[in-house]
């Protein structure tokens, strides 16, 4: 079991549902130096959210169908 709260995680995926963003600001808004504290990493390992390439965009990060099916068992859809 990890030690990052699930409310961290929802609030990650939960954003990043509302539209995809680009990888640098999610990198900005949720980096950390605590290696406890790894919400970004646990969002990507448990399938929540996925980084991908778009074509003249850059990395994007954007909600997985997953991430969006753990919003709404937490009601946060």
């Amino acid at each position: 079991m990890d030690d990052t709260p699930m409310p961290l995680i929802l609030d990650l995926v939960e954003w990043v549902a509302e539209k995809p963003r680009p990888y640098d600001e999610v990198m900005e808004a949720w980096r950390t130096s605590c290696p406890r504290l790894t919400v970004w990493e646990e969002a990507v390992d448990r399938g929540f959210v996925v980084r991908r390439h778009v074509a003249g965009a850059g990395a994007i990060v954007e909600a997985t169908h997953n991430g969006r099916e753990t919003l709404a068992a937490h009601g946060r859809v």
